[in-house]
């Protein structure tokens, strides 16, 4: 599992994409509304689970955030049944993608999400990663 998410470099094009614009006026929402517009795309069922999941994992979160932007990062670290049908999976397909228009359904996903990363203290560390793969390209 954490080979298949190391190698997700192998997905990178070198286009230079246009940035995300939209997103950051979109309101702040529980995680629920947040993933919404993602059941086109995620099977319902599943999606609601895994949300469930995240937000009972996140009742009191230590790190200052509230339990549905906690949720959020949680929800997006979550392997799913397959690597292709993980939520992190799919968004970081899209985020690749040139047509930005794609991204509209995850712009309150991406409010919560964001808005969660930014909240979360800075720390300055070393992290080392072991990669079986040539990354020079």
């Amino acid at each position: 599992m954490l080979q298949q998410r190391i190698q997700d470099v192998l997905y990178e094009s070198n286009s230079v994409l246009l940035p995300i614009e939209g997103y950051q006026n979109e309101p702040l929402v529980s995680l629920e509304q947040a993933v919404e517009p993602l059941v086109a795309i995620f099977d319902q069922e599943t999606l609601q689970r895994n949300v469930w999941v995240a937000k009972n994992r996140c009742k009191k979160p230590a790190d200052g955030l509230s339990q549905d932007e906690s949720a959020s990062i949680m929800l997006y670290t979550f392997e799913w049944n397959t690597k292709e049908n993980s939520l992190y999976f799919i968004l970081n397909q899209t985020l690749r993608m040139e047509d930005r228009q794609k991204l509209k359904p995850w712009f309150l996903y991406l409010k919560l999400f964001i808005t969660a990363l930014s909240r979360l203290p800075s720390i300055v560390d070393t992290v080392y990663r072991g990669v079986k793969t040539d990354l020079t390209g």
